[in-house]
C-alpha cells in the first residue's frame, strides 16, 4: 500500500471522486502542511494556518499506479489557479500535490511538465514533501455518501 495528498479545492469532491477509482483502499479528508497543532474546520477557515484542505489516498500500487491516479487528478482541477477551485475561494482551496515517499517526486514532476502542455498560463499546483496532516471533523468524512445531493465543485 502506498499513499499520496491531494488538495483540489473542497476536500469533499476530492474524496468523493477518488474513493471510486479501482485500487483505492480508502481516503480520509483533512488539513495539510500548515503551520497550527490540531486544526479544526473553522480554524482553517478564519485563514492564517497555512492548511489546504487535501484528501489521503491509500491505494495498491499493484492494482493502480500513480500515474494513473495523477491522471485522474489533473482531469478535475484547474492547476492554475491559485487558491480557488469551483466557487470555492481562499488559501485552504490551493492545488497542492503532498507526497509522502520522496521516490515519487520525479514522477509527479513529470506528470506536472506533461500537463502543463495543456495550458497557455503557468501551473501553480504545488508539489510538496507531506510535513503534517491532521484528520478533519468526523462529519466531513465521506461526506457526500452521508450528503445525497450536498455540494461539490467536481462533477460526479
Amino acid at each position: 500500500m502506498k499513499s499520496i495528498v491531494f488538495a483540489g479545492g473542497c476536500f469533499w469532491g476530492i474524496e468523493a471522486y477518488f474513493k471510486r477509482i479501482d485500487g483505492v483502499l480508502s481516503t480520509e479528508v483533512g488539513y495539510a502542511n500548515g503551520t497550527a497543532k490540531n486544526p479544526d474546520y473553522k480554524m482553517v477557515c478564519r485563514g492564517g494556518t497555512g492548511f489546504a484542505e487535501a484528501c489521503r489516498i491509500d491505494y495498491d500500487e499493484g492494482r493502480l499506479s500513480l500515474e494513473a491516479l495523477l491522471e485522474a487528478f489533473w482531469k478535475v482541477i484547474d492547476p492554475t489557479v491559485s487558491d480557488r477551485q469551483g466557487p470555492d475561494i481562499g488559501n485552504q482551496y490551493r492545488t497542492g500535490i503532498y507526497y509522502t515517499d520522496p521516490a515519487d517526486l520525479p514522477a509527479l514532476l513529470r506528470s506536472r511538465d506533461q500537463e502543463q502542455i495543456k495550458y497557455s498560463k503557468r501551473i501553480v499546483t504545488e508539489i510538496l514533501p507531506l510535513e503534517n496532516f491532521y484528520e478533519a471533523e468526523e462529519y466531513h468524512q465521506d461526506y457526500l455518501d452521508k450528503n445525497p445531493g450536498g455540494y461539490c465543485h467536481i462533477k460526479l
